[in-house]
């Protein structure tokens, strides 16, 4: 493949939404995807992908009616949306193709939407009405959300038991028995990915992205490390997992909920991953000494490090704590679970905040800037950089790039298996490593809470940001965000204090889904050559 004049723009003006997954059914119940659209990852194909979505029906735009803005993520923005001929409220999320930079952006989009169009409906997901596209942007139309995040919805009830932590369990794990018999692996379950239906006592919980969900087929394993730090399973790290993982994932969610931090926990992602791969779980900490040995049977069951071991969603399903859920304890957790759960949350909302203002300052200009760097490369013109090549223009450009950012070139080249990077990989790499590894994108973040410049983030100015967002209790959230942040309490923020928050754990390297492939390919590849993971025998050396 050679390299064309105006290859990048046939990734912003692509076609993204094909055909209807064609099924088949496995003994007799499970249906699994056996026909998708190509997914290719060689963008001089992707303008031959035919569309198939809306194509009879009038444009999204004459059907619904946007109203504001609900949230932002890192490639769109979601908006509640009324349509027009129900009056129902929905929600909208608008995916703008400017910022599909690469091939792996484009096929996540459009595997999310054919997993959405694919699984039945359910009351504990939620559904997909309508996708559609423009020039700028793909369009998803679903049924709206309004009871707030998992976490959030705990701490503002008047207290919190077993039983309740019990009832939220069961809806994750059938969400995940749903996907697996549907020949899906959901592969990035978190509480964020949680929301409530409505704000009613009794409102359904359900679940909201399917961007990182994959199809499977029985017996089919994947290498790609895709999913959030806290929440993947040890498989993942060794590349070479199945849908057990989903139940790892929910297991991690279970232990959250009956005691309010994660299982696997360190400052940096190395130790998060090697206390993964340890799977050393505390039940000594408060309030475990308290909680029913059913329920701690069935977190070690989840959490079981051997997928051939670890139980199944039907097995979870059935067993007794799940089954009597009604019946667990009913006494509170305890304040420090509650405080625990809402310093988490809120944390987060602060972090995601922050990184969607960085997500945002990639410049056309710095775009460029990696076409430019990769066509010197590319000296034969063969549109693939050979290590050799990448050495070579190492020594010609490397001033143009970080020694981190050419570390990780070198090795996105060892670890894929191939001694290459395509055009699209170069890209992937190259632009999660200048959005994360620039400290100036940090400052700029800063900058955006910092209103008034003087060097600090004040009270009122976190508020206010928050606030952009739709944030109910942005006061109370702000609020606790500084008895956190300001460690040397003068009632505000400065830079040094941010930056801290931001590298504390390893939520501030989310900003994109590519530093989260790559930096976690990279980290598996190390801790391969160390001996802390062995492939052949798949001990646990750490």
């Amino acid at each position: 493949m050679t390299v064309k004049t105006g290859l990048w723009e046939s990734y912003t003006s692509v076609v993204l939404l094909g055909e209807a997954v064609e099924c088949c059914t496995l003994d007799g119940e499970s249906p699994v995807a056996e026909s998708i659209t190509s997914l290719r990852s060689d963008p001089s194909s992707m303008g031959h992908v035919e569309s198939r979505v809306n194509q009879q029906g009038p444009p999204c735009k004459d059907k619904y009616l946007v109203d504001r803005e609900l949230g932002r993520g890192e490639f769109g923005v979601t908006y509640l949306c009324i349509d027009r001929g129900s009056r129902e409220l929905l929600a909208c999320k608008s995916i703008s193709k400017r910022k599909l930079r690469t091939a792996v952006d484009v096929e996540d989009v459009r595997r999310e939407v054919a997993i959405m169009r694919h699984l039945p409906r359910s009351s504990s997901i939620v559904s997909l009405r309508e996708a559609c596209e423009d020039d700028n942007a793909v369009h998803l139309v679903m049924e709206l959300c309004e009871g707030g995040e998992l976490f959030d919805r705990i701490v503002a009830r008047g207290r919190y038991t077993e039983r309740a932590a019990a009832v939220v369990a069961r809806t994750v794990v059938e969400v995940v028995q749903l996907c697996h018999r549907h020949g899906v692996i959901h592969r990035d379950l978190k509480p964020e990915n949680f929301l409530f239906a409505n704000k009613k006592e009794n409102s359904p919980l359900k679940a909201i992205d399917f961007g990182l969900s994959v199809f499977f087929k029985p017996g089919e394993k994947f290498s790609e490390i895709v999913g959030s730090p806290y929440y993947m399973a040890p498989e993942v790290l060794k590349r070479n997992y199945g849908p057990e993982i989903d139940i790892w994932s929910a297991g991690v969610i279970l232990y959250i909920l009956l005691c309010g931090v994660p299982p696997f926990w360190a400052e940096s992602e190395q130790g998060v991953a090697q206390a993964i791969l340890r799977g050393l779980i505390d039940f000594k900490r408060e309030p475990w000494p308290s909680i029913s040995e059913s329920a701690k049977s069935l977190v070690k069951q989840m959490l079981e490090p051997d997928p051939k071991l670890r139980l199944t969603a039907k097995q979870v399903l059935e067993h007794p704590w799940i089954q009597n859920a009604k019946k667990a304890p009913n006494i509170p957790l305890g304040d420090a679970v509650k405080s625990r759960l809402k310093q988490f949350s809120m944390m987060n909302r602060f972090k995601r905040k922050a990184l969607r203002v960085i997500a945002d300052f990639l410049s056309n200009e710095e775009v460029e800037d990696i076409k430019d760097i990769f066509k010197k490369m590319d000296t034969d013109n063969d549109g693939i950089v050979s290590i050799e090549e990448l050495k070579a223009g190492f020594q010609n450009f490397g001033s143009q790039l970080a020694e981190s950012e050419i570390q990780m070139l070198l090795e996105a080249v060892n670890t894929n298996g191939k001694g290459t990077l395509d055009y699209g990989e170069f890209v992937a790499v190259s632009l999660h490593l200048k959005r994360m590894a620039n400290d100036e994108h940090l400052r700029k973040a800063f900058s955006y809470f910092d209103k008034d410049g003087n060097g600090y983030i004040e009270p009122d100015e976190l508020r206010n940001a928050l606030m952009e967002d739709g944030t109910d209790d942005c006061a109370d959230v702000a609020n606790d965000i500084f008895q956190e942040v300001d460690t040397d309490k003068d009632g505000r923020i400065s830079y040094e204090e941010f930056v801290a928050m931001m590298k504390t754990g390893t939520d501030w390297r989310k900003a994109s889904r590519h530093y989260s492939r790559g930096r976690f390919n990279s980290l598996s590849l190390k801790l391969m050559k160390d001996g802390s993971v062995n492939l052949g025998t798949e001990q646990l050396l750490v």
